[in-house]
């Protein structure tokens, strides 16, 4: 990597900085940390890791057996956390997420109706697909599982003009796409799960294959070597270094 070219990805699980310098002195980590962690809501944490908090979110399908797309809300651009990005429905699990189903899939159906007006979705319908937890570098931390769904019949999604202010169905490389070229701000674990879901055909391949799959939890590291920072996923050459 380029030293005048620095980038730092510390990701939440519903929240991702990714700072570029170019030209002029490297700052050092902690300097990246202090200013520009802070304005995504985040802060980088040098010293022992705080316990994550439990999180759910809904990756909404629609398409069925004819296509795959799914649905992004963008959060409202004055919020202090994830200003402008667009993700997935999704929240932390509540005190009062509770009932005979798991906390995690009553969050996630509340943050469905909460953040995108979706009333109609069944705990039972809920897919469990991954479950990702903020780097221990990070002090804002989330412990979320991701669930598929399918759109309920009649389902009109919409923001809820607070929380989100807009909600937009895509085909995972159409909003990747978007990404890379401006239009909209995607964080890092929405990249990675678009890019995961983006070989699947349909909405009902994708469920297919998720029904009965052993989710097993995925946890990035923030690698510091000297004044740059790398995000690394398990399974990449110095994950375990």
């Amino acid at each position: 990597m380029n030293p005048h070219d620095v980038q730092i990805h510390c990701c939440a699980v519903l929240g991702c900085v990714s700072v570029s310098f170019i030209g002029g002195s490297v700052p050092t980590v902690e300097e990246i940390g202090r200013d520009d962690l802070a304005r995504s809501g985040e802060q980088y944490n040098p010293g022992p890791p705080t316990a994550p908090r439990q999180a759910a979110s809904v990756i909404l399908l629609r398409g069925a057996g004819a296509r795959l797309e799914v649905l992004l809300v963008k959060r409202n651009p004055a919020a202090r956390f994830m200003g402008g990005a667009w993700v997935f429905p999704g929240g932390a699990v509540d005190a009062g997420d509770q009932g005979d189903d798991a906390p995690h899939r009553a969050a996630a159906i509340r943050e469905l109706q909460e953040e995108a007006n979706v009333d109609g979705v069944a705990a039972s319908a809920l897919v469990p697909f991954s479950r990702w937890i903020t780097p221990a570098e990070v002090r804002t931390r989330f412990d979320t599982r991701f669930f598929l769904a399918p759109l309920p019949d009649g389902a009109e999604p919409r923001p809820d003009g607070e929380e989100t202010v807009d909600a937009r169905w895509f085909a995972p490389r159409g909003a990747l796409d978007a990404h890379a070229q401006g239009e909209i701000l995607l964080v890092f674990p929405t990249i990675k799960h678009l890019e995961q879901i983006d070989g699947f055909a349909t909405a009902d391949e994708l469920l297919d294959y998720a029904r009965g799959r052993d989710v097993q939890p995925v946890q990035p590291r923030v690698v510091v070597s000297g004044e740059t920072a790398r995000i690394l996923l398990p399974g990449e050459p110095g994950y375990d270094g």
